[in-house]
């Protein structure tokens, strides 16, 4: 057994490894949210990648792989709109705080900008744009890797690169996945994470489950990709 003395000069000790352990969750935190506010870049790079060898190595045709990409520019298109929204759903339900070292002092000032640049603090309500995007880019890249199995099965030419972009597609989701679940259990109100998580979803619906699936639309993953002649030629 430790005596007094022994345990009070672990005091020190202590306080700073509790002192460095705050600060590298701090940071680690910092890091972790800054990643994740890239999700869609990282995202469109690699998706992009994988839906462009899939589609051009199976029909060898611009025009149908552009508009197979157009997907992602869709998606993109939704994220900003998203993005853009939550945003003045904050500033509809927002009011300026000063804070104090008693508590908050509630501001008359109109809008989210007057109040920051009084050097105040805006609260309103926040939907969680993290679990947002990243609930709608699983989904998403869910989506489009699954071809993949068709694409093989057709006896398409899958060489080493596109091998190897689906791979890193695959990494990639369960990343994504992974800081869904930090999210979740880590970052925001539980409020605001589920109405996140329902926008995207509802946004993956709208896309992959309602729209795509009209003529006039960019197509779900894989259209036009397998036709049915070769099909029926392959088991003839």
């Amino acid at each position: 057994m430790l005596g007094w003395q022994q345990w009070s000069s672990l005091g020190p000790f202590c306080s700073f490894t509790l002192t460095l352990g705050r600060s590298s969750l701090a940071t680690a935190t910092s890091s972790t949210l800054k990643f994740v506010n890239s999700a869609w870049g990282w995202t469109c790079t690699f998706l992009g990648g994988f839906v462009l060898l899939v589609v051009f190595l199976a029909t060898r045709r611009v025009a149908v792989t552009a508009r197979h990409l157009s997907r992602l520019v869709v998606g993109a298109a939704v994220w900003r709109g998203a993005g853009r929204a939550f945003l003045l759903i904050e500033d509809l339900t927002g009011s300026c705080f000063e804070p104090l070292p008693q508590g908050l002092l509630l501001h008359e000032l109109p809008d989210r900008r007057s109040c920051l640049a009084a050097g105040h603090q805006w609260r309103g309500y926040t939907v969680s744009s993290h679990t947002f995007l990243l609930t709608f880019c699983c989904l998403l890249m869910a989506e489009e890797a699954a071809v993949f199995a068709k694409y093989l099965a057709h006896g398409l030419p899958a060489g080493a690169p596109l091998r190897l972009v689906f791979l890193l597609n695959v990494l990639l989701l369960g990343l994504w996945n992974f800081l869904l679940l930090c999210t979740v259990i880590y970052f925001h109100q539980y409020t605001h994470k589920v109405v996140g998580a329902a926008v995207g979803t509802f946004a993956w619906y709208l896309t992959y489950g309602s729209w795509y699936h009209q003529p006039w639309s960019p197509g779900i993953p894989g259209h036009g990709l397998f036709p049915r002649s070769r099909s029926v030629r392959k088991h003839n």
